[in-house]
């Protein structure tokens, strides 16, 4: 039986709350962030991961971030944009939308904490969600798209450990 492979990433670093950025969903990626979300992606392709398809919240710092995880592949995956994974966002509309992505075998989740620790902990069958740092990212596999049991979580590593992966 074919396997799901879900990876899970928490947007980079972004600029800080606060009066320049009153808005909280137009707060882009800091410079910084950028540079270390591109070296985490590098590290994605070195470990042979190939994407069908990335879904993120509509915020910029997490479409941004989509984008540079899209860029670092040869074969550049689309990106959907999904409202399920906006802060606050429903487990249960995320699967609705990650329905629409059953045909997929590897499919990109783009969103925020404490939201993405709680869907990595659901998907996982974990009692405890899991603390995803600016730019972490988890690989969970399953079965079936919407899950109908815990999915395997396979590795999670920071932009430190994935953009430090060389090529064998």
């Amino acid at each position: 039986m074919a396997v799901h492979k879900l990876y899970l990433i928490r947007h980079a670093v972004a600029e800080e709350r606060g009066i320049a950025w009153p808005d909280d969903s137009k707060r882009p990626l800091t410079d910084d962030g950028i540079e270390r979300m591109r070296k985490a992606a590098r590290g994605l392709v070195r470990l042979g991961v190939a994407l069908d398809v990335v879904m993120t919240s509509p915020f910029v710092r997490t479409r941004q971030t989509a984008e540079i995880v899209a860029s670092a592949f040869e074969d550049r995956p689309s990106i959907v944009s999904v409202e399920s994974l906006t802060p606050n966002g429903s487990f249960q509309a995320f699967l609705e939308d990650l329905d629409k992505q059953s045909k997929r075998g590897c499919v990109a989740i783009v969103g925020h904490e404490p939201d993405l620790g709680e869907m990595a902990a659901r998907l996982g069958g974990l009692r405890q969600a899991l603390e995803f740092k600016k730019g972490a990212m988890c690989r969970i596999d399953v079965k079936t798209i919407p899950p109908a049991s815990a999915g395997v979580i396979r590795w999670f590593m920071t932009t430190t450990i994935l953009g430090a992966i060389r090529k064998p």
